[in-house]
């Protein structure tokens, strides 16, 4: 049988292994920050009708355009937004794709501050495009000062920034953003998937778009809305952008089903965001009770934790595992990320921390 090396990739696709963290069945999963909480019944029955409601004209292709669901989103987010500002794709990460597609390229650079978002340079490369980590201070916050320097010195054309960040959890100013729109010739991204579980939501992007054209603010379901297995990411940016990154969008990409359920899903936001209220108690627990076990979680406005102070991150995510409670080890040294769960899976990784630490 042929083998990858038997094949003829692409040069620089040789080596790598693909995207993806581990997929176990335990009783405690916490290591892909997904939104812990099931999607409510009545939420459920609600996409379940509208989806029943298109199926029969499953036969026909999809409204290209997604004109109801633009419109949806653009009413959610609010900020006077219109839906000719609105774009969405199958998962953020498409959007994202979307993004280099139109304005990235080979010859062309990705800047962002790392540790960050692993897909970044993943997308980069898949677009063959140049990628420039510039490393964040030690505490991993941004200032405006630091991006302005680091966004003069490489010229990079299109700019990444993750607020909050994953996997820091690590929230960003709008003066940092401010200062990223001034010092950049070309494309600004501001990638808010957790934005809904910030301590200050109006600390967004958002508020910036009327004032920079070339900014660009994507958003994702799989969190708030519980939508991780349906696939929904989006943006939103000036209509010209849209404009661009219709040219690389893939014919009829947002299929009538998951236009269907994500339109039934933004009716409940509500309902979804206070699901998210709970998460944000529970990470906002963890950060306390951890520091109380002496370790040393990183403040957090996303649904996650990184916890620092960690002496041994293989032997302590190994114990975690054999009492079956999966987090994430995300190569930074001395830390292992822990996503915020429902009240009695944040109590079973506190009371296994604490079994390990006074070991």
């Amino acid at each position: 049988m042929t083998s990858l090396d038997d094949l003829p990739i692409r040069d620089d696709l040789r080596g790598l292994t693909p995207y993806g963290a581990p997929q176990l069945e335990v009783p405690v999963r916490l290591n892909v920050n997904e939104n812990a909480y099931r999607v409510p019944e009545a939420v459920a029955v609600d996409i379940v009708q509208e989806i029943a409601r298109v199926l029969p004209s499953a036969n026909r292709y999809p409204d290209r355009e997604f004109d109801a669901l633009r419109a949806s989103f653009a009413t959610y987010l609010g900020h006077g937004l219109q839906p000719e500002q609105i774009w969405a794709g199958n998962g953020s990460n498409e959007v994202l794709q979307h993004v280099l597609q139109a304005f990235g390229g080979p010859g062309r650079s990705l800047l962002s501050f790392t540790p960050t978002y692993s897909m970044y340079p993943l997308l980069a490369q898949g677009v063959g495009m140049e990628w420039v980590p510039v490393p964040r201070a030690e505490d991993f916050t941004l200032t405006p000062e630091a991006v302005r320097a680091a966004i003069e010195e490489h010229d990079p054309d299109v700019v990444f920034l993750c607020s909050p960040n994953n996997p820091t959890g690590t929230a960003i100013g709008l003066d940092v953003i401010e200062a990223a729109m001034e010092a950049a010739r070309g494309i600004v991204l501001v990638d808010e998937a957790y934005a809904e579980f910030a301590h200050d939501r109006s600390q967004t992007a958002l508020a910036l778009l009327e004032r920079y054209p070339r900014l660009l603010v994507s958003r994702t379901m799989s969190k708030a809305f519980a939508f991780a297995g349906i696939r929904v990411g989006y943006l939103a940016a000036a209509p010209a952008v849209i404009d661009a990154l219709r040219l690389v969008r893939l014919p009829y990409h947002l299929s009538a089903i998951t236009q269907a359920a994500a339109l039934a899903a933004l009716r409940h936001s509500g309902e979804m965001l206070a699901r998210v209220d709970q998460l944000r108690q529970q990470r906002d627990r963890l950060v306390d009770e951890l520091a109380a076990h002496g370790l040393q979680p990183h403040p957090s406005d996303a649904n996650f934790v990184l916890v620092g102070g960690i002496a041994d991150p293989q032997a302590m995510f190994s114990a975690l595992l054999e009492r079956g409670i999966l987090v994430r080890d995300v190569g930074l040294p001395g830390t292992l990320r822990v996503t915020a769960g429902t009240p009695d899976e944040t109590g079973a990784v506190l009371a296994a921390v604490a079994e390990l630490t006074a070991e």
